[in-house]
């Protein structure tokens, strides 16, 4: 009886894991939102920013924009958020656009991380993660670096340091010229 009972639990145990492997594989491998490539078109997006307005991509035609995915619960996201403030800072006189988009957090937990670092550009917020989706993000951070045609000049995954980020922008802003 005992010996029934333990191979049932072992076929029971095997299902859950053959199943649990399927879905998970399905998720992380899902070529349904594959990411952006260099050279695609960056996908379209309106989302409220922390400012109260809406921002969509298209608003920016015609600048080079760098779209980065964040959240405070990603410590290279949060440690590269004023390195993006001081690019910001150095670029915002020129064809620049830099746009972060908080990965559906909530209000009170954005609210006060943008008031411990005093950041001044646009955040934006991903509240149903439609827009995550689209980007077919898979780590955070990710950051889009988008010539001023709206095409992708490269996708950067995970964090950058300032010097990264600032040797990115500047060979963004040379396919403006």
């Amino acid at each position: 009886m005992k010996s029934a009972r333990k191979k049932i639990q072992i076929v029971v145990l095997l299902g859950v894991l053959l199943i649990g492997g399927y879905a998970i594989g399905k998720t992380l491998f899902a070529d349904g939102n594959p990411i952006p490539v260099a050279g695609d078109r960056a996908p379209e997006f309106a989302l409220l920013g922390a400012d109260g307005n809406v921002h969509q991509l298209s608003d920016y035609k015609g600048k080079a924009v760098v779209v980065n995915f964040w959240g405070t619960f990603c410590p290279p996201c949060v440690k590269e958020m004023p390195e993006f403030q001081k690019q910001y800072e150095k670029w915002k006189d020129s064809n620049l656009e830099i746009l972060a988009i908080n990965l559906s957090e909530t209000d009170l937990v954005v609210s006060s991380f943008l008031r411990q670092f005093d950041l001044e550009y646009p955040i934006l917020r991903d509240q149903k993660r439609a827009t995550e989706r689209m980007y077919g993000l898979r780590s955070y951070p990710t950051t889009f670096f988008v010539k001023p045609d709206g095409r992708i000049l490269e996708v950067f995954v995970g964090g950058m340091t300032e010097e990264q980020i600032d040797e990115r922008i500047e060979r963004l802003l040379r396919t403006t010229a």
